[in-house]
């Protein structure tokens, strides 16, 4: 058997969606400006449900969603509904490149977490990866991570705590999904989670819905939010979890800030500095290592 052409498909899925969950961060900065933190979670899911749920239809998946809709439902709202709400909370007060670098927190947690649940003992290069991997991140964010309040009286300590809580929610979900939703079809997964989240923040989204209607630009944010990075990369992330597993998918968030940064010195003329630069290869060389895409043989 060919390895090149065994592995380059999930490579290709994983190379995606770390470029549309880049890209998250920028929307949701835009659309929480105007939404406030759990609209912008609520609409988005409900969005991204509304995209997903016709395809899940046609192909005649309704009936396995229908059977395992309980848990489906209970998993999105530990991977959609929390996580979303936690980091449109904490763009309001932090910056998209240090939230989308906070993110590359989520293999450590996820790690862990399918250690202790799921057995699955990371071992040799993928605890150099991981640990290279976050190494990277922590210098990344050394000098940026500030816990006084700025101009708007509003402290990036708890924007922190909410991304680093969005970040074990992932974890927590990725094996929760490999341990009582394998075999399910990734539509059927993503279609389910996203309707669960939905539900989980229809009233939330209702109660705290901005007095005044938010203008065109940010409901652009919210339908690339949905579409995008929330319906067609979750079809990829369970995709990537079912296909080699949860500790190796959730290293897609160690590519994410790279992408993030990207984005903001584009599209938001944030700088980048040569010091970024040289840590964004640290994330990801520990990703390739984690992932085992580097191996060395004896």
């Amino acid at each position: 058997m060919n390895p090149v052409h065994s592995t380059k498909p999930w490579l290709v899925k994983f190379v995606l969606l770390a470029a549309l969950w880049g890209s998250s961060f920028l929307f949701m900065r835009l659309a929480g400006q105007e939404f406030g933190a759990l609209p912008t979670a609520g609409v988005r899911v409900a969005i991204a449900a509304l995209f997903l749920l016709p395809s899940l239809l046609w192909r005649g998946l309704g009936p396995q969603l229908a059977t395992h809709w309980k848990k489906v439902f209970f998993m999105g709202l530990f991977n959609s509904a929390l996580p979303f709400a936690c980091f449109s909370f904490a763009l309001l007060s932090i910056s998209t490149g240090l939230s989308a670098i906070l993110n590359a927190t989520v293999p450590l947690f996820g790690a862990l977490v399918a250690w202790f649940w799921l057995k699955d003992r990371p071992h040799g290069l993928r605890i150099v990866g991981l640990l290279l991997g976050f190494t990277g991140v922590a210098l990344l964010t050394w000098d940026k991570a500030s816990f006084k309040p700025d101009a708007n009286g509003l402290s990036s300590a708890w924007a922190i705590m909410a991304c680093l809580l969005a970040c074990l929610s992932y974890g927590t979900s990725a094996s929760f999904t490999k341990r009582h939703l394998g075999g399910l079809p990734s539509l059927v997964t993503a279609t389910g989670s996203q309707l669960g989240a939905a539900l989980g923040l229809a009233l939330p989204t209702w109660w705290f819905w901005p007095q005044h209607m938010p203008g065109s630009s940010a409901w652009l944010a919210l339908l690339v939010l949905g579409v995008l990075c929330t319906g067609v990369a979750y079809i990829l992330f369970f995709w990537l979890i079912e296909n080699v597993g949860p500790a190796r998918a959730l290293t897609v968030t160690f590519v994410v800030p790279v992408f993030a940064l990207i984005y903001g010195t584009v599209l938001l003329q944030e700088t980048i500095s040569l010091w970024m630069l040289l840590c964004a290869a640290i994330i990801v060389c520990g990703t390739a290592l984690s992932a085992n895409l580097i191996r060395f043989r004896s």
